[in-house]
């Protein structure tokens, strides 16, 4: 599933639009960004509410394509300013953490069970 499908597929707003739409592996959701550092996977999509510039930087070194931004959570310009240098995809919704964390598990669980039957 790309970027953008996800993005139709879970409602969210497409805050930083200039990235490469690729294919994502997963999903992380974490607001501890050492975490994120240490458990993430490359190509994963990070689900957080942590709206700031020092998220994208982790993002960026962990090699995550795409932040989705929680709870509505306002993100400020130097934040997509710095996903936008990165070429990192930038999402919110107003969805809380627990709800988007299951509909993403499902989205990614029958993504898995498509590509096994193909």
């Amino acid at each position: 599933m790309t970027i953008r499908e996800l993005a139709a597929r879970i409602g969210a707003e497409i805050i930083q639009g200039e990235f490469e739409d690729v294919n994502l592996r997963g999903a992380y959701a974490s607001d501890l960004l050492s975490d994120v550092l240490a458990h993430a996977a490359e190509g994963d999509a990070l689900l957080t509410v942590q709206a700031h510039k020092n998220t994208v930087a982790v993002a960026a070194a962990k090699h995550l394509p795409l932040i989705i931004i929680a709870n509505s959570q306002p993100v400020p310009p130097d934040m997509e300013d710095a996903a936008r240098a990165r070429g990192i995809a930038l999402l919110r919704t107003g969805k809380n953490q627990f709800t988007l964390s299951g509909e993403l598990y499902e989205l990614f669980r029958r993504e898995a069970g498509k590509n096994r039957e193909n």
